[in-house]
């Protein structure tokens, strides 16, 4: 429900702006949403003491010198009471200056750290599949195996040990 009504703030955003004019916007809102990773911010947000002017005050006053528009975005969540949507807001407007600028972000997860190397290759492999600028970074957790995650184009491959144990096994037990 929180990304539906993201959207279409994202979208009146959007209509009639060029491209600096976007990234200036989605920077100052970025540096907005940073602050509810601290709970403190949040309670304060949440709290019925303040009154939503104070709480629009409080949010506009993290940014120097904000643009005009991030300024009314934020009053006009304020007077709709969703100033809660911001993350979500930054969220949808980075996925559209990426569609955009056609460059994405994707994650590798593996158990073990792979070199440079291979990440260049990587790298070079998708994004000359898919066409795009594409910048991956490592994940290492548990998995065992490899994953590539490239969620702006919803795309998602991998390659796990065990799955691959258990389908030769599967394909034995057919053969015998």
């Amino acid at each position: 429900m929180v990304e539906l009504v993201a959207k279409r703030y994202v979208k009146a955003l959007m209509s009639q702006r060029d491209n600096d004019s976007l990234n200036l916007v989605y920077n100052e809102l970025k540096t907005i949403a940073s602050a509810f990773n601290d709970e403190k911010f949040i309670s304060i947000l949440s709290s019925s003491d303040l009154s939503v002017e104070k709480k629009v005050e409080l949010i506009v006053s993290f940014l120097d010198n904000g643009s005009i528009s991030v300024v009314n975005l934020v009053k006009l969540l304020g007077e709709k009471k969703r100033l809660d949507i911001i993350p979500e807001i930054v969220k949808e407007l980075d996925k559209e200056l990426a569609v955009l600028s056609n460059s994405y972000t994707g994650v590798v997860y593996t158990n073990k750290e792979l070199s440079s190397e291979d990440m260049d290759k990587l790298n070079g492999q998708f994004s000359k599949k898919f066409d795009v600028n594409l910048t991956l970074s490592q994940n290492i957790c548990d998995y065992d195996g490899i994953k590539v995650d490239i969620d702006g184009l919803g795309c998602e491959i991998g390659f796990a040990k065990s799955r691959l144990k258990s389908q030769m096994i599967d394909h034995i037990l057919k053969a015998v």
